[in-house]
């Protein structure tokens, strides 16, 4: 299957604000911050932080950790999520289509890989600041001089 721009669903802050403050209740997700340099003051609470040059490499990694926690939905997202978030989302989609094409693959994997949901942040981290950055509960780190 080819994967396109169109194929990408994205999230509100809102809605992932919700997921993080009411764990027991949201679906199982993982946040993965894809800023390079510009990681620096704050990010998202609980995120994984890989830079966008490394998302190909690293996906093997990001599918382990989801398949060991029973992760469903990826949450992908750079400073504004319109270049690195959204081409990180697709390299990670491309890669979940050839694990299920991979005949080799693990049965068990393929099932799971069927699951997973990958969704890129409306409006990136800047957004997100706006929105939710002196909110401890839901970000980390924050420096609100370098947002000002």
């Amino acid at each position: 299957m080819t994967f396109t721009i169109t194929d990408l669903s994205y999230i509100q802050p809102a809605k992932l604000k919700a997921w993080i403050t009411k764990v027991n209740s949201s679906p199982q997700f993982l946040v993965v911050d894809v800023r390079d340099s510009d990681f620096i003051g704050g990010h998202i609470k609980g995120c994984l932080h890989i830079p966008s040059a490394d998302i190909g490499y690293e996906s093997t990694n990001i599918l382990t950790r989801m398949f060991k926690h029973d992760i469903t939905t990826v949450i992908f997202h750079c400073a504004l999520s319109q270049q690195r978030g959204p081409s990180s989302a697709m390299k990670f989609l491309r890669y979940l289509n050839e694990v299920l094409e991979d005949a080799t693959a693990d049965p068990k994997e393929k099932a799971f890989v069927n699951k997973i949901n990958v969704s890129v942040l409306r409006g990136g981290f800047v957004k997100w600041q706006e929105l939710y950055g002196k909110d401890t509960s839901v970000t980390e780190g924050y420096e609100q001089s370098l947002w000002e």
